[in-house]
């Protein structure tokens, strides 16, 4: 299973982003997928996260400006930014689980850098 995140880019604050993860190569439906940052020198923290039936969960830190995705038949998710900060600079990533398959499947990350 490959997981394929993009989208992230360099942006002024107060601006909008979308990320986009793909996933591919499972041989049974994608069940939930996840978003996470990370920022230097910290953890990495859950965003969003939504289930193969549509129901998302948002962060509080971030749940009036982040909303979550997906087309189940193209086994696609989105992560829309608003109203972005500096401190949402962090590499983003997603994180896949497939329904009857033990394994956690990450992307490499896309940076999303913003400018104040």
């Amino acid at each position: 299973v490959q997981v394929v995140e993009s989208g992230g880019a360099l942006v002024q604050a107060g601006g909008s982003l979308t990320l986009s993860c793909v996933v591919s190569g499972s041989k049974f439906p994608v069940n939930s997928i996840a978003w996470y940052r990370q920022a230097p020198g910290n953890q990495r923290d859950s965003v969003a996260a939504i289930n193969s039936g549509g129901s998302t969960n948002i962060a509080d830190f971030v749940k009036d400006r982040f909303t979550v995705s997906r087309d189940n038949a193209k086994n696609t998710a989105w992560l829309r930014i608003n109203s972005l900060k500096p401190e949402d600079t962090a590499v983003y990533y997603c994180n896949a689980r497939v329904l009857l398959d033990p394994g956690d499947y990450w992307g490499q990350g896309t940076q999303v850098t913003v400018s104040s």
